[in-house]
């Protein structure tokens, strides 16, 4: 008996359902894998920058004050 037209594009939808999902897992690998520890390791560089430069204000006014 011939598959229907239904038929056939139920299992191209379920190929394709298929296909989404294997390509989502890769990005979420991708993002886990490359992208959180790029954006936690430049986020560590922002924060000792910052502390530096508060480090220097901190001087800076305490200079100002004692004066």
């Amino acid at each position: 008996m011939p598959k229907t037209t239904f038929e056939n594009l139920g299992r191209k939808m379920d190929a394709g359902a298929q296909k989404m999902e294997q390509e989502g897992e890769k990005l979420i690998t991708y993002l886990n894998d490359e992208v959180v520890p790029a954006i936690r390791g430049n986020s560590t560089k922002a924060l000792r920058v910052a502390a530096e430069k508060l480090a220097r204000l901190a001087d800076y006014m305490e200079r100002k004050s004692s004066k």
